[in-house]
């Protein structure tokens, strides 16, 4: 069983690999943030799995932190992409 935990903690450290190269290419701002957050989600699966692999569930609080980060940034990157501020980028001139 550990062994196939290792193979999924490989397979997700690729995933942040393909996101870190499609950050550098995105052409545009949301792509290159939806592949940031690819990649924190990824690294937040990757502490999870390497937890439970270990057996060390102390590492797991530090997985949740991680995965709250990267929802705030998120929001900020939404709350910044709007002219007013207000948070929905779809939002008409109104």
């Amino acid at each position: 069983m550990t062994s196939f935990l290792y193979l999924v903690a490989f397979f997700l450290l690729l995933m942040v690999a393909a996101s870190l190269v499609r950050i550098y290419i995105g052409p545009s701002r949301a792509e290159r943030m939806m592949s940031a957050q690819l990649a924190g989600t990824s690294g937040v699966a990757i502490i999870l799995v390497l937890a439970s692999a270990e057996n060390n569930h102390t590492i797991i609080d530090a997985g949740l932190v991680l995965a709250l980060l990267a929802a705030f940034a998120a929001l900020a990157f939404v709350k910044a992409s709007t002219p007013d501020g207000a948070g929905d980028p779809e939002e008409g001139d109104g």
